[in-house]
Formats: structure tokens, sequence, C-alpha cells
């Protein structure tokens, strides 16, 4: 390929990477108005949720699906889900239906952000200029995560909530189109195994099941929660033993025997896990608790967007003094100093304290995503980097996948307490009204204080499983630094 093409081709990735930045932030800020449009507050964990799942399974069968059609071809396929799966948003008439096309776009999503990383791969053999490349993905991502906030709380109060969605049809389209014309390589030598369709059914029906079963806790029958919990155990215990004897296995097993890979993916489980709390809930307790617009409550999310590219691009300076792990150690006391101080927070918490949150936030995850993810690279075996990326992400995804679904659980939990301890003064309607500011001019002035209280009881739950999540992460990144310094000391 020419550099022309080449610069070409890492622009139109560079693409897929902010329309995922801008979902992630935009949906964030225009949740309040939709749970109030659509009456679905009771729901919100799904919204989310299926979105995370649905990048989460497809994105080590986008990967497999590279190998055997090509990773151009296999791109310009995710792009076309996600395209589709954002226009049936904007134009859901329902909760059901936004919750079906959020699927949709979420399995395109597992391509578009997962696939880039192996087309870099290819496109810069050389490690050093790879690196320069991830640092501008961070930087895309950044920029869309600090646009979105603003513009998608300006198309709430200005216009609706659907035109959000339809702002990435035209970002998609381009992206792919730009694939088409200009990235031109030599076709790799096609996977003559056969695909582990087994496999992925298998996979995909186990995490499907899991998540129904966890958002279903508190609001369905037992016998279905318990039915969905035991499908999930069978056909994910299902997968593990054909796995053992596939050819060619989705995830195979020996990824699992590297225990510096295992540390690496732990942490990442539990700190993507953590975040994702302030990711959701934080425009929800500006507009809900605050009383703020769409546009002040996304807003909330600027200054992480801001501290994780910083935190990011310190990576590579703090490493000539640092070792691996005390970097990731860093970020990782950095996150948990932000949950703190939003565990600690009353009901009329000064807005510029959530700012002041979001920074500690966004610096933490910066500096914990690039030094985890060259390190995942690096710990892996060379025929093994592709899979072991691949599956980076996917531990990634479900751990904010069934995070968000759990913090849903709380959430609800909260929502019903406060209003049967209300007595009947307050409703579950009432309570969908309150997260849109937009709406308080409708709910009666004196029951306003006391809903807020029921609302920041269930933040105050998030937060707190937030903060246990990162001391979890603490412990084994201090035990991991123990044996790191063992690694030096003894060759």
């Amino acid at each position: 390929m020419s550099k022309h093409n080449i610069i070409i081709v890492t622009c139109a990735l560079l693409l897929s990477n902010a329309m995922s930045g801008l979902d992630n932030t935009i949906i964030n800020t225009a949740l309040p108005a939709i749970i109030s449009d659509l009456h679905g507050i009771e729901m919100m964990g799904w919204i989310v949720a299926v979105f995370l799942l649905g990048t989460a399974v497809s994105t080590p069968l986008w990967s497999k699906l590279g190998e055997h059609i090509g990773n151009k071809r296999s791109y310009q396929l995710a792009a076309l889900f996600f395209v589709v799966g954002a226009l049936l948003q904007g134009l859901a008439p329902n909760i059901v239906f936004l919750i079906i096309a959020r699927t949709i776009a979420g399995i395109g999503n597992g391509g578009m952000v997962s696939l880039p990383y192996i087309i870099y791969a290819r496109m810069f053999a050389n490690p050093r200029k790879r690196m320069q490349v991830l640092g501008l993905v961070s930087a895309s991502y950044s920029m869309a995560t600090i646009i979105g906030p603003l513009v998608g709380g300006y198309i709430v109060d200005t216009f609706s909530w659907h035109w959000i969605f339809y702002l990435n049809v035209p970002i998609g389209l381009i992206s792919a189109v730009l694939v088409q014309i200009y990235y031109h390589v030599q076709p790799v030598t096609q996977q003559n195994k056969p695909i582990d369709y087994r496999g992925a059914i298998l996979m995909t029906l186990g995490l499907v099941s899991l998540l129904a079963g966890i958002e279903m806790i508190g609001s369905a029958n037992a016998a279905i929660i318990i039915g969905a919990l035991v499908l999930a155990v069978v056909c994910l215990g299902g997968m593990i033993r054909l796995e053992k004897n596939a050819i060619d296995p989705i995830i195979p097993s020996r990824l699992f025997k590297n225990r510096a890979l295992m540390i690496d993916f732990a942490l990442f489980t539990l700190i993507w896990g953590a975040f994702v709390g302030f990711l959701i809930y934080s425009p929800m307790w500006a507009q809900g608790l605050l009383g703020t617009t769409a546009l002040i409550g996304g807003a909330t999310q600027i200054p992480s967007s801001v501290t994780d590219f910083i935190g990011s691009g310190s990576v590579a300076p703090l490493r000539k003094y640092f070792s691996p792990q005390k970097v990731i150690g860093l970020g990782i006391i950095t996150l948990t100093i932000a949950f703190v101080l939003l565990l600690i927070l009353g009901v009329r918490t000064p807005y510029w304290l959530l700012l002041v949150a979001a920074a500690f936030e966004g610096f933490g995850n910066g500096a914990c995503f690039n030094e985890l993810q060259v390190k995942v690279q690096q710990d892996a075996a060379q025929n093994d980097v592709p899979v072991a990326t691949s599956f980076s992400f996917l531990i990634r995804m479900l751990s904010q996948t069934f995070t968000a679904s759990i913090f849903g659980l709380l959430m609800n939990h909260a929502l019903r307490s406060g209003v049967a301890a209300a007595g009947g003064k307050i409703t579950m309607k009432m309570m969908n009204k309150l997260s849109d500011a937009s709406n308080l001019a409708t709910l009666p002035a004196k029951l306003i204080p006391q809903m807020r209280v029921i609302l920041h009881n269930g933040l105050q739950h998030i937060m707190l499983l937030s903060l246990v999540l990162m001391l979890v992460a603490l412990a084994i990144n201090i035990w991991a630094q123990h044996l790191e310094q063992q690694a030096r000391l003894h060759p």
C-alpha cells in the first residue's frame, strides 16, 4: 500500500473508533430523555447491557470471520450492522424496539472496535509506528467522547433524542466506503480449518442467557430466572468441553495457562466493570439530583474525556521511571479516588465536584488502558497476539455488560424500595420523569426532595460496588508488582 492509501485507511478506521466513543457518551447523555419518553426506567440496564453484550459476543467471532473472508470484508460487514442498528434506534417507537435495534448495533460495534487493531498490525509492522497510531486511536476516541456529551445534550434539548442515533449513519457509511476504495493488501491465506460453529453458538447462547438471568432478577418469576442461569451454565460448560477438541477454537485454552495474561485479563475485567458505573450514571446524577439540562448533564463526562487522553499519553514517559504494573497501579489509585469522591457526595453535591471526580476517573482509565493493551500483546505468544487482543476486548465488554446489568438491578431495587416506602405518594412513573429535568414542572414540588433521596440511594449503591471492584484490582496489582520485581531479580 502507498503512504497515501495507508493514511486514508487509518483515518477511515479512526472513524470507527470515534463512532464507538460518540455512541457511548451520547447514549448516556440522552438516557434520561429516552426513558422518560418511552417509560423505560426499569429497563434502563437493558439499553446499555444489550449493546455491550452484542459487542462482547461478536468480538471473537468477527476476528475469526476475518481469518476466513478477510479483515476488509469483515470490517465492512460490521460497519453495515452498526449503521442499520443506528438507523433503527432512531426510528424506535418503544423501549423493546430500541433494545432490539441496540443489540444489532452492538454486534456491529464488536467488529468495528476490534478489527482495526488487527488491520493496524498488518499495515504498521514497525512497533513504534503502531504505537503512534494507537495514540491517535486514543485521541480520536477521547475527542468523540468530548464532543458526544455536548452534541448529544444540544440535540436532546433542541430537537429530540431520536436524532442522536442518526449521526452515526453517514459516518459509518463513509468509513466502509473509504476502506473499500483504499485498503489494498495481499490477501491473507484463508483458513482451511473448519469454522467452530458449535462453539460460537454455545458461547452466544450461554452469554445471552446469563445476561437475561441477571437482568430479570427482581422483576420476573424465579423459575424463569433459574432456567436462564441453568441454560447459561450448560451452554458455557458445553463450549469449554468442545473447545478442548476443536481444530480452530473460538477461544484457545492455552491463553488461560499464561499467568501474566490472566493477570492482565483480571485487571481489565475489574477496571472496566467499575468505570462503566460512572460512564452510565454521571449524567443522571446531574440531571436527576441537581436538575441540570441534558447538555450540562452530559458535560460531566468531558473532564474524563480530556484526562483520559492525558493519562493515555503519560504512559510512555512514566515507563521511563516505573515498571508496567506500577504504571497500572497509579491508574488504579486514581480511579479509586474518583469512586471514593462519588461515594461520599450527598444529594446536594456541587456540580464542580462531579467534574473533579470525572477528571480522576478519566486519567486512571486512560493510563490503565494503554498499558494493559500493550502488556496483553507482549505477554502473549507471538502467534497468539491476534486472539489475545480479541479476547481482551471480549473480557472488557463482558465485564461492562454484566456490571451494567448488576448496576441496573441495584438501581431498580433502590427505586422500588423508595417508592414502596413512600406509601403511594411517589410512583415509578414520577421517578421516570425525575430523570429528565425538563419534566420537573409536572412533578409535585414538595415531593421532589424525597424523590431525589430515592435516586441518590440507588446511585450510592452503584458507586460502592464500583469502589469494591477497584480495591480488588489494586490488591491484584500489588501482587503483580511483587511478581514483576521477582522476575527482574531472578530472570
